[in-house]
């Protein structure tokens, strides 16, 4: 069996998991960000193209 990730949720809680444990705190901001998506894992994945015209914030946090 692989420990392989192979969705991009897995890889988003995998991160997530890793960083907080270490009493990390995560925060983004993006602007006129663009973002290809891909359909499946794989160098040759068919992508969509999302774009987002304003501000895209990201913050997590945990009680201590």
């Amino acid at each position: 069996m692989s420990d392989a990730t192979t969705t991009w949720p897995d890889f988003a809680e995998g991160l997530y998991e890793r960083l907080t444990g270490r009493g990390a705190t995560i925060s983004y901001a993006f602007e006129d960000m663009v973002v290809e998506v891909p359909d499946h894992t794989g160098p040759d994945a068919p992508r969509a193209t999302w774009r987002l015209h304003g501000t895209l914030s990201i913050r997590t946090s945990e009680p201590a």
